[in-house]
């Protein structure tokens, strides 16, 4: 709808910016530009220790991000990391769900989220739905999670207020237990894939 004449004047420079996805070495850079800007914006210091920054730096540069809204995304994701941690510390738990909020978002979960998938990997064999569904979600927590007592802490972080003895650590244990499973079993393939 631009007059033709009047283009042809103006039209001297063609500028093409590529998207953040054609850029991943600004990632690490921006990351920390965006964690002091978040923490600025929510007053309060925020830090990131090492194994969650590299978890989600290594996630950052592969082709699993697509960063179709380029810096936007980057940016909501440090700031919804600095909102939700505890005490002010990202840790690998909160990037562990931050990247599955991001693929979510961009349509391409990864094909271990389908429903049964992860359980029946872990355990060899299929359970009810009802079951695989919160067994999935102890089982991607502990993944995430640097500790079974980390684990324990996230998972029961409102029951715990409530109760007069705190040992997480045995609660999440019977719990795998139920199904055969323990620390060691449940977190072994998360291991084995960060040493690659």
């Amino acid at each position: 709808r631009f007059r033709e004449d009047l283009l042809a004047r103006i039209n001297l420079w063609t500028f093409r910016l590529p998207g953040l996805a054609e850029r991943r070495e600004d990632i690490e850079p921006n990351f920390d530009y965006e964690l002091e800007r978040a923490a600025a914006r929510i007053g309060q210091r925020v830090t990131c220790n090492r194994a969650a920054r590299e978890a989600f730096l290594r996630f950052a540069g592969s082709p699993e991000a697509s960063w179709r809204s380029n810096f936007r995304d980057l940016n909501a994701a440090v700031l919804r990391m600095a909102t939700l941690c505890e005490g002010g510390r990202i840790g690998r738990g909160d990037v562990a769900e931050e990247i599955a909020r991001l693929q979510a978002g961009w349509g391409g979960a990864r094909p271990e989220s389908a429903p049964g998938a992860l359980v029946s990997e872990v355990l060899g064999r299929e359970i009810d739905q009802f079951e695989a569904v919160q067994l999935e979600e102890v089982i991607r927590v502990c993944r995430a999670s640097s500790s079974l007592a980390e684990a324990g802490r996230r998972l029961f972080a409102v029951s715990r207020a409530q109760r007069s003895s705190r040992n997480d650590s045995d609660r999440l244990r019977k719990y795998l237990l139920r199904f055969g499973l323990d620390w060691r079993m449940v977190t072994k393939e998360a291991r084995e894939t960060a040493d690659t």
